[in-house]
């Protein structure tokens, strides 16, 4: 067997490639960028890439890609099932929809008629989202129905840029009123009121649809679960100071007796369900306590050693020390 890898330093690749080297199993490392990248892995028996939602050239192929190798036969990282829905809200409200998966109520809207006929009906606060965009980024809280006729009027107008500017120098600011963060990412938030991102340079706005999903009150925590094969990761993750997103605040909260079981219980079931290589699940609960879905990702940072260990099927817990990367290539391997 030999395994094709698309090298990103900081992703999972890193511990892969280690994880062969220090297994004695053949790899090969390859540019997924080249043209010729099917010739370069005709020789492989496996492709895996970590490719990311933030570079514009993995979101302009890389699905593509992975899935034409898989139809060639090829064991591939992520595969189909796995990353369709990647770094696609909308996608994920079709999914969970139809195999009845608990999700915060969402709604999307194709016309600017429509969504103004609903906004003038519905109640508020709700959140409003981008398809794509992790880490809270592109996710805004709609207080009234004011601030939704102003959203779905540049839903349906000029759009909305890939890198909000604004919100990135208010977390940067943010981080170092609370000493999360140095003067210097301050420097680095007002640099980007000027100069964007390569992402958001080479991806025009996103325009023709509006996302949103009803606001859940009173979660000063979420849950995140990950799932690979048959062990279950859980931890829950503090809201921002004065926000509602949990996601990308970096508050960690790994104690796992803490973690909703039912949580971990719906997470794995679901993966099994949607056939998945990796589930990275975000919960909330309503105010009946009920845990809801917030998105499914398979992209996640690779360090989850603040874990305590991991849930088997039958939700016992092992500790041990969780490395990411590694239990994604015991699995990979498997297959």
């Amino acid at each position: 067997m030999k395994i094709a890898f698309h090298h990103r330093p900081g992703s999972f690749s890193d511990r892969w490639i280690e994880y062969c080297k220090d297994n004695q199993i053949a790899y090969k490392l390859v540019n997924a960028y080249d043209s010729d990248i099917i010739q370069q892995v005709a020789d492989c028996d496996a492709f895996m890439w970590h490719h990311s939602h933030v570079d514009y050239r993995d979101t302009l192929f890389a699905k593509q890609l992975l899935y034409s190798l898989q139809l060639s036969g090829k064991k591939v990282f992520p595969d189909f099932m796995t990353g369709w829905h990647f770094d696609d809200k909308v996608g994920q409200k079709y999914l969970f929809e139809a195999i009845k998966a608990p999700l915060v109520q969402s709604y999307v809207f194709y016309t600017k008629e429509e969504a103004l006929e609903w906004a003038k009906s519905t109640i508020f606060p709700k959140v409003f989202k981008l398809r794509g965009g992790a880490g809270a980024a592109n996710v805004k809280l709609i207080r009234t129905k004011r601030d939704a006729i102003r959203l779905i009027h540049k839903a349906f107008g000029k759009g909305f840029q890939q890198f909000d500017r604004w919100g990135y120098f208010r977390e940067r600011y943010r981080r170092w009123r609370t000493g999360e963060d140095s003067f210097v990412g301050v420097v680095k938030g007002l640099a980007r009121l000027v100069i964007s991102t390569e992402f958001s340079k080479f991806h025009s706005p996103e325009k023709g649809y509006i996302y949103i999903q009803d606001f859940v009150p009173n979660n000063d925590t979420d849950t995140r679960i990950v799932v690979v094969g048959d062990k279950i990761i859980g931890e829950r993750r503090g809201v921002r100071e004065g926000d509602f997103r949990a996601s990308g605040s970096h508050i960690l909260l790994p104690d796992y007796k803490s973690v909703d079981i039912r949580c971990v219980d719906i997470a794995y079931k679901i993966s099994k369900r949607m056939n998945l290589q990796i589930g990275v699940f975000d919960f909330i609960h309503n105010d009946k306590n009920e845990p809801l879905i917030v998105e499914v990702s398979y992209g996640t940072d690779p360090d989850y050693t603040e874990c305590e260990g991991y849930w088997n099927p039958k939700l016992e817990f092992t500790s041990c020390r969780i490395d990411l990367p590694c239990l994604i290539m015991l699995n990979f391997l498997k297959q």
